[in-house]
């Protein structure tokens, strides 16, 4: 399981959890920062600091967010 970043997070970037991850699994994209759902280990470092609350558990996505996870996914497998 990992952390999604969803819709609030589209054009804000703004990178504080970039800076916090231990693992360094997320990364910038074109119009919004993704997590490798490979690599997070659910620590939920990401989440506490998220200032646009763009950032859920996989567990807790509501249905139309699943396309994010979907997203986050296709942005790592380039």
């Amino acid at each position: 399981m990992s952390f999604v970043i969803t819709a609030p997070c589209i054009d804000e970037k703004a990178a504080e959890c970039v800076e916090v991850c231990p693992v360094d699994c997320i990364a910038e994209g074109k119009d919004q920062f993704f997590i490798d759902p490979d690599i997070c280990i659910d620590c939920g470092a990401c989440q506490a600091v998220c200032p646009v609350e763009a950032i859920y558990h996989e567990e807790e996505l509501q249905e139309e967010d699943m396309v994010f996870l979907e997203k986050a996914r296709k942005f790592y497998q380039t």
